[in-house]
């Protein structure tokens, strides 16, 4: 028995749902990590002089952009086959295109949302000693967006390539 026979005919809808699945559950999953991380350093801030506490909440957003991201691809997968409307046949070809499609916004945001947690919990401690610098403290943790923004173009991408 083969993978078609074993799920039916509906394969393909079958992994592009996987794919969004990974691309909104990997990337939520590092929006919720990093947001920890930096509400954790903040709250410690925010103890000591709770004037900061609207400082620090800027740079506690910052790793949810992520998630956004990863729910973006997932959204678009889910209108690409219908799932808002009359949902349409996709092929298993077509099914693992859609699911690889998801993979890049879903792993590197993942990872980007908290190594930019990382990276917004240091300029916590920027806040604490130099509120004035809050901009410095923004734009490190900003510079790993870049990477969760290239990922979110390569999943976008991919996904206007393919043809259902």
């Amino acid at each position: 028995m083969n993978i078609v026979e074993l799920l039916g005919s509906n394969t393909g809808l079958y992994l592009a749902f996987l794919g969004s699945a990974i691309a909104a559950g990997l990337a939520g999953c590092g929006s919720a990590i990093g947001v920890g991380i930096v509400g954790q350093a903040a709250s410690g801030v925010v103890t000591e002089d709770p004037s900061k506490f609207g400082r620090t909440l800027l740079l506690q957003a910052l790793p949810g952009t992520q998630g956004i991201y990863g729910l973006l691809i997932a959204f678009l997968i889910w209108t690409k086959v219908g799932v808002f409307g009359a949902l349409v046949n996709v092929t298993m070809e077509q099914g693992l295109m859609l699911l690889l499609a998801g993979i890049p916004v879903g792993l590197v945001g993942l990872v980007s949302a908290i190594y930019q947690g990382k990276a917004a919990a240091a300029g916590c401690s920027i806040i604490a000693k130099r509120p004035e610098e809050l901009a410095k403290g923004m734009v490190f943790a900003a510079m790993v967006e870049t990477y969760a923004v290239l990922s979110l173009l390569a999943s976008f991408l991919m996904l206007n390539g393919i043809k259902l």
